[in-house]
């Protein structure tokens, strides 16, 4: 709604409607694991597109969060893969004690190369979906989107079936998913808070 795809997301109107990742509202979710995962973090690096939908969103609402957890960011632009090695190199240079990989289409296929770096940077992840600790991440947190693909498969039975999109409301997620690598977390010399641990949906060992 806030890009203005639709109307509202009870009555989406138009031709559009679908379901919500609140990408947006998980953002500064994702801020507050890092901050108990490290509870003295006080410099996180933001990497992210700033032409990506949502990406000015996401990065106000990580504001928000970051003025509550006393917690500086250090917003690094990736536009193509090119810059990735860059961001990670001003990071560094940064003095960031962690970083948060906001969703992109830049970032997906080169999930493996941002892992790399994060752990050979020795830096605390954290990712939007669960490809990037399958790859070797430390963690993500987001919406499952497994379950978001089996009810987007409902919303398009609907429609063939006669349904209008603009009468199908924006459905919210209802599942979501945290998940950690233990042996990231090794890599790196970190130590997960039991607390934590306990409130992760997988870990992976």
């Amino acid at each position: 709604m806030a890009n203005g795809f639709v109307a509202s997301l009870a009555r989406p109107g138009g031709n559009i409607t679908g379901l919500s990742n609140l990408g947006r509202e998980l953002s500064g979710k994702r801020l507050e694991l890092l901050k108990e995962i490290v509870p003295r973090l006080s410099r996180v690096a933001v990497l992210g597109t700033s032409t990506s939908p949502g990406n000015a969103q996401n990065l106000k609402e990580m504001e928000l969060a970051a003025g509550v957890l006393a917690v500086k960011l250090q917003y690094l632009d990736v536009l193509a893969p090119k810059d990735i090695e860059t961001a990670f190199g001003a990071a560094r240079k940064g003095r960031a004690e962690a970083i948060l990989v906001l969703d992109s289409s830049v970032f997906g296929p080169q999930r493996t190369q941002i892992v790399g770096l994060a752990v050979k940077s020795r830096l605390p992840a954290i990712y939007h979906r669960s490809g990037f600790v399958e790859a070797g991440g430390l963690m993500s947190y987001g919406v499952s989107f497994t379950d978001m693909d089996r009810r987007a498969a409902t919303y398009v039975d609907k429609i063939l079936k006669g349904a209008k999109p603009a009468d199908l409301p924006v459905e919210q997620p209802t599942k979501f998913e945290f998940i950690i690598n233990l042996k990231a977390a090794k890599q790196i010399g970190l130590t997960i808070p039991p607390n934590v641990l306990a409130r992760a949906d997988k870990l992976i060992k």
